[in-house]
């Protein structure tokens, strides 16, 4: 019976045993579970598809079939040059630079201290003074609640809803639309509610409005759908873009934050998974927010299962967020800053920038062979030099992997199934060499720029601060899904998406018009900008009785409702 390469190592001390006779035989029990357990690796990689499948397919299938007709045109897209030594030349000049810089500037860094022999490893890296609090934000939000009230989060739902027309978005799965307009509108939003709010659709047609649950249900079969929630976050989204005044927010922004916060779950649903990393209910899934820095918008979100890999959903953000923004850098934590991740956004042309929780043990490679001591003041933390024959060979399969991203002739997550540890692909190796040289070029630079280590931290407190929201908002059934399908946990996130994304663009609205006053008008310094954010509760409440009444509105400046841009 086949046994090298079928039967992993943790099984082989069980698979034999003696009989009776003294002859070597082989359990059934263990070298079942442990062909499972290859062909699921496997799978999981791809070395092994199924014919017909979609997600399991040949991994060949996920590429663009006219790749070679196209391959100057694809190389142009991803703005990377033809020829290999150009790229490898490229990054290693590059290397070479930021390395030397590095290693001269390293005796004037007061936070930095590279050593061999530490115990806790070869970088010191001194922890930043604390930034100055600002001393304005908490006067504005009152002035904010002063002028406006505590207002219902339905009401900000409702406010946006008119301002920006996103609920054309949603269109009937049928031929037929019969209903009025109006009274399609409002149970559209007691949908988004109900299910952004986890409340579910039973307590919401309890409300103060008209409609009643089976109508509700009725609307939820037919237009509720997760395209079109993803549509009607993205209207928001480009809606709080364009409402943005320069003055205030700047030109614009090119930077998201990623990360990832757990949700718990039925243990009915199969989607859920048991994970000891998360404290508070440790079965449930995972949903990975992708946040511009700026204002604290959600461009993207995805449901992942608790052991997915963050690298493929932090490119899958940057690459499908569908919205006005043109993404150039993407702030992760560990999870998402591996090799591959710092070598597949090479190629596709955005910055990772990445804080590491063991940033004392990190290693630099070697731009050259031959020159262990080019750069001595690193000496401690210099790895072997980098592969560049390698990349080299893999230069043209890794650009078509990447053109395949680009153009999204499979996801990203099947894609990224070729670039994992137990796979033998040879492009595997070559993303590797060429994550280790990115990867290498942003810890040089890192690690000598205190302000970038700073605009770190400031980018990834903004997932944090949006995670806190989550928890407000997603309230109902103590916040856990209570679904067993996929669909009914996408349109929950989406449709929370959707309310943070409304009450940041209403708060947008109401800070504008309150520093528009003149006694705000040199009020806010550098310390107060640097900390100002829409996303903030203290002037909304999700909690009390539903009510609903579209007659009522919120006087703030900024674009006309669309209802009153059609009527002239």
């Amino acid at each position: 019976m086949p046994v090298e390469g079928v039967i992993g190592a943790d099984l082989a001390e069980l698979l034999h045993r003696v009989d009776k006779r003294g002859r070597s035989r082989v359990q059934r029990t263990v070298y079942e579970c442990g062909v499972f357990q290859t062909l699921r690796d496997k799978l999981r990689c791809k070395e092994v598809w199924v014919v017909g499948a979609d997600k399991w397919r040949d991994p060949d299938e996920d590429l663009p079939a006219d790749f070679e007709e196209k391959r100057a045109e694809n190389y142009r897209a991803l703005r990377k040059p033809l020829d290999p030594d150009a790229f490898v030349g490229e990054v290693r000049d590059e290397m070479r630079a930021e390395l030397a810089a590095l290693n001269d500037a390293l005796p004037s860094l007061d936070w930095l201290e590279v050593k061999a022999g530490r115990r806790q490893g070869e970088i010191a890296l001194t922890p930043y003074d604390a930034a100055p609090e600002p001393r304005n934000l908490r006067r504005l939000k009152a002035a904010i609640r002063a002028r406006w009230g505590v207002v219902p989060l339905m009401d900000m739902l409702a406010e946006t809803a008119m301002r920006t027309g996103c609920l054309a978005a949603f269109t009937p799965l049928g031929t037929r639309g019969e209903i009025d307009p109006a009274v399609l509108a409002e149970r559209l939003l007691l949908l988004v509610y109900a299910y952004g709010t986890n409340t579910g659709i039973r307590a919401v047609a309890a409300g103060d409005h008209r409609h009643s649950e089976d109508d509700l249900r009725y609307i939820r079969r037919r237009y509720l759908t997760v395209p079109g929630c993803r549509e009607v976050a993205r209207a928001v989204a480009n809606a709080t873009f364009a409402a943005r005044q320069a003055w205030l927010w700047g030109e614009g922004t090119t930077a998201v934050a990623s990360d990832s916060t757990h949700f718990t779950a039925y243990d009915q649903n199969i989607f859920t998974e048991w994970h000891s990393r998360y404290r508070r209910g440790k079965r449930g899934v995972l949903i990975y927010w992708t946040v511009e820095d700026k204002g604290s918008m959600a461009v993207h979100s995805q449901l992942l299962s608790c052991s997915a890999s963050e690298v493929h959903a932090m490119v899958e953000g940057a690459m499908r967020h569908g919205t006005d923004m043109d993404i150039e850098s993407n702030y992760v934590d560990s999870h998402g800053a591996s090799f591959v991740g710092f070598g597949i956004t090479r190629l596709l042309g955005f910055d990772l920038i990445a804080r590491f929780k063991q940033i004392n043990r990190m290693k630099l490679y070697l731009p050259d062979k031959g020159a262990p001591d080019a750069y001595p003041l690193l000496s401690p933390v210099m790895a072997r030099p980098i592969r560049w024959d390698l990349i080299a060979q893999q230069y043209d399969p890794m650009v078509k992997y990447a053109t395949a991203i680009r153009l999204g002739t499979a996801s990203t997550e099947a894609i990224l199934r070729r670039f994992t540890r137990d796979v033998t692909h040879p492009a595997y190796a070559g993303m590797l060499e060429l994550g280790r040289a990115q990867r290498t070029i942003f810890l040089a630079r890192w690690l000598r720029d205190r302000d970038l280590q700073r605009e770190t931290t400031a980018g990834l407190n903004v997932v944090e601060n949006y995670n806190g929201v989550n928890d407000y908002i997603h309230f109902g059934k103590s916040g856990e899904f209570a679904s067993n399908r996929r669909e009914e946990l996408e349109l929950g996130m989406l449709c929370l998406q959707i309310l943070q994304s409304c009450l940041g663009f209403v708060n947008t609205l109401m800070i504008q018009d309150v520093l528009a006053e003149s006694e705000w008008a040199d009020a806010l310094g550098d310390t107060d900008r640097r900390g100002l954010t829409p996303l903030f509760t203290s002037n909304t409440n999700p909690y009390g009785d539903i009510q609903l009444d579209t007659s009522r509105r919120l006087a703030l400046g900024g674009p006309a409702p669309a209802a009153e841009e059609e009527d002239g």
